[in-house]
């Protein structure tokens, strides 16, 4: 299928589902939380010593206070993009967890808000197959993919 890798951040209950469902869309998964008590395969990007050249990037809860380093970091490594779940209707909490760690607006401008097609997600596993359905539009080349095509 795909040598693509899903990193999600934050164990979360989003988090669980992309990591149970995303095997079977042919995605390579990593958790990353900062917290090491989670059991994630790191606490941070920075420590992932793989190519992410071809990674996706997903910030599954927007509200624990690590937000805006666990961005910067995934922003510094050459992942293939970075996205924050949340409601589209108000700007990211990242935006100004960015801003106060000195993370230029042309970085800030690569994190997509909102993530995922616009379904209506309420529950995590519809979160999930919401971001997912975006992923696999971008991997196929098809419109309405949260990746800009």
């Amino acid at each position: 299928m795909t040598d693509r890798v899903l990193v999600a951040v934050f164990d979360s209950p989003v988090a669980g589902v992309l990591l149970r469902w995303a095997p079977e869309l042919g995605f390579r998964t990593v958790l990353v939380d900062p917290d090491p008590a989670r059991g994630a395969d790191a606490t941070s990007v920075a420590d992932l010593g793989e190519d992410l050249s071809d990674a996706d990037v997903v910030v599954t809860d927007h509200h624990r206070p690590e937000l805006g380093e666990v961005v910067r970091d995934a922003l510094a490594r050459p992942v293939r993009w970075v996205g924050v779940m949340g409601n589209p209707r108000h700007e990211g909490p990242h935006v100004a967890a960015l801003a106060a760690l000195g993370v230029p607006p042309e970085e800030v401008a690569r994190v997509h808000r909102p993530i995922g097609l616009d379904i209506g997600s309420r529950a995590p596993a519809e979160i999930a197959l919401s971001t997912l359905a975006g992923l696999l539009a971008d991997r196929n080349g098809r419109p309405g993919s949260p990746h800009g095509r």
